[in-house]
């Protein structure tokens, strides 16, 4: 039997394989409990203004708030990890190895509990502005590294050019180093917004008040009360709803990409 061949027949037991595990987990389901539990028509019906109006809305200003403030940390932060400075650089690896290496949702929460118990610390908006100053904090370590590697990946020739023609460090970074890191690092900066996206879903842990709740936390709060409680149909269009938001941005992400590398 040629080697083609036994490929093909190979390949054909895999599809069959994987028809009859899809068969076996459609006979299997109760489709008419599915339909209840996660496609109530009440729910579909009815949930979607609060899930848009208030869900999608404060997720997406969370995001952009963190996102911002995050991204002035992260600067700062690569920096200092760059400096010639030997302090400089063994607070800001502390801190992105720190941060980094802590679950999000422990941030979080620490921001939003244990460190306005020990210090006293009120932040606008309560136990939800603490939350996002979290947010804020995990967000910098992650995109400090993301950026530090856009700046070494800058040609060294850039620096020594700018230099010879007398500009000082701080110039030379400020105007040809981190314009061209930036564009570097524009396809991870923007995964690293898609994760954040994701991520402000940690909020509904630390609590908010009506108007102000995130997606998933208007989601969680339909399971309990109103025409789809007890059913799952509030986090089925809570689903849908990050899709809409994320989906664009992961293409964008890989059109980015790809764009890049023919530039290169």
């Amino acid at each position: 039997m040629k080697r083609s061949t036994k490929r093909l027949l190979r390949h054909l037991a895999l599809y069959v394989v994987l028809l009859a595990v899809v068969l076996a987990l459609i006979l299997s389901l109760d489709w008419a409990k599915v339909q209840e539990t996660f496609f109530n028509a009440d729910g579909l019906k009815h949930n979607w203004h609060d899930l848009v109006v208030t869900g999608v809305k404060n997720t997406v200003v969370y995001t952009v708030i963190a996102f911002a403030a995050g991204l002035v940390l992260a600067v700062v932060l690569a920096l200092m990890k760059l400096s010639e400075v030997l302090v400089y650089r063994w607070v800001a690896t502390a801190y992105i190895e720190f941060f980094r290496g802590l679950p999000a949702l422990v941030t979080i929460l620490g921001m939003a509990f244990g460190f306005p118990i020990a210090t006293g610390w009120r932040p606008p908006g309560g136990v939800l502005g603490a939350g996002l100053v979290g947010l804020v904090v995990v967000a910098g370590a992650y995109m400090a590294e993301t950026l530090r590697a856009g700046i070494q990946a800058v040609p060294k020739g850039q620096t020594e050019a700018s230099r010879s023609l007398g500009m000082s460090s701080g110039k030379t970074m400020a105007f040809i180093v981190l314009p061209q890191a930036f564009r570097i690092i524009i396809p991870p900066l923007t995964n690293e917004m898609v994760l954040l996206i994701k991520d402000t879903s940690l909020l509904a842990f630390v609590g908010a008040t009506v108007g102000s709740r995130e997606l998933t936390n208007v989601a969680r709060d339909m399971m309990n009360s109103g025409v789809s409680a007890g059913t799952a149909t509030s986090l089925t269009m809570a689903a849908v709803l990050y899709l809409v938001i994320t989906l664009p941005l992961t293409r964008l992400v890989a059109w980015l990409e790809k764009k890049q590398q023919r530039a290169r």
